[in-house]
């Protein structure tokens, strides 16, 4: 019984342990290490982050999803890669950062990606956070409610748990505003 105890204490102490190391940093200390996913979102930014006021691991996931589980650049980048850098034809795959997710990819007769870099009043795409998790969710076109987005893969992202939905908005936020540029299709 009492060898049960101490094992139990043992083992409350080590959850307790757990619970200060993941826990947030206090004002002064190191910050905590951030999830993997988030770190390598960080990494993998193609354009400098706003990040002042914006929560650093937030933001690094909502990265994460933007540019390495999803396809977003495809369509929302125009182009998608800077000159001789496309991965299809050899190059090292890097981002055209001055036109990064601006939209203006032509997606067919008459329609063109939308933006979904910040507006000048900060939203990106114009969206606010809800009116993007709708968009998200439900197809709909922000634009036209009756119209349902038939080209963008909604369908699979309204799986998403409603934090990595608004992981990707703060990171939408976080980058900053730019024009489409020149190109023929998706992921150019």
């Amino acid at each position: 019984m009492h060898r049960r105890s101490f094992i139990v204490l043992g083992l409350s102490g080590l959850l307790v342990s757990c619970v200060e190391v993941t826990g947030t940093a206090e004002p002064g200390e190191a910050p905590l290490p951030l999830d993997v996913r988030a770190e390598i979102g960080l990494k993998i930014a193609p354009v400098p982050l706003k990040l002042e006021n914006a929560d650093r691991a937030v933001v690094g996931l909502g990265s994460y999803y933007v540019n390495a589980a999803s396809a977003c650049v495809d369509c929302h980048s125009c182009p998608t890669y800077s000159p001789g850098a496309s991965p299809f034809t050899g190059g090292t795959g890097r981002l055209d950062a001055a036109h990064y997710l601006a939209g203006g990819v032509p997606m067919g007769q008459n329609l063109k990606a939308p933006s979904l870099a910040p507006d000048t009043n900060g939203l990106p795409g114009g969206l606010t956070r809800e009116k993007f998790i709708e968009v998200m969710r439900t197809g709909k076109d922000p634009d036209d409610p009756n119209r349902i987005l038939k080209v963008m893969p909604w369908a699979l992202y309204r799986a998403m748990a409603d934090e990595d939905l608004v992981a990707m908005y703060e990171y939408l936020r976080a980058i900053p505003p730019a024009q489409p540029g020149a190109c023929t299709g998706p992921g150019q």
